[in-house]
């Protein structure tokens, strides 16, 4: 099981941002829901949109390309219940936000 790495500092994602992160040839998608990190596959499951550029409301991210939906604590879609993307454990290091990708 591969370990955490760090993808960002807080101070890159301030509360209410969103950042798209690249590590080992995967797209992260790291959300900052109210001083919750969260982590999650950035690429949308349905066409391939980038889901750290959507916008979010609660903990609910839209895919900027088709509207696709996901919680960016769970993964789950409130589009289509058997979709879902992949989540990643988050853990905060002084200023690090570190992320167990792999």
């Amino acid at each position: 099981m591969a370990g955490f790495v760090k993808l960002a500092t807080l101070d890159e994602l301030p509360t209410g941002a969103a950042k798209e992160v690249e590590h080992d040839g995967r797209i992260v998608a790291l959300f900052n829901v109210d001083g919750t990190i969260s982590a999650i596959d950035g690429i949308c499951p349905h066409q391939g949109g980038p889901l750290a550029d959507g916008p979010i409301s609660g903990t609910c991210v839209t895919c900027p390309w088709h509207g696709w939906q996901f919680d960016v604590k769970s993964g789950k879609s409130s589009v289509n219940s058997r979709v879902k993307v992949e989540v990643f454990e988050v853990k905060i290091e002084g200023g690090d936000i570190l992320v167990q990708v792999g």
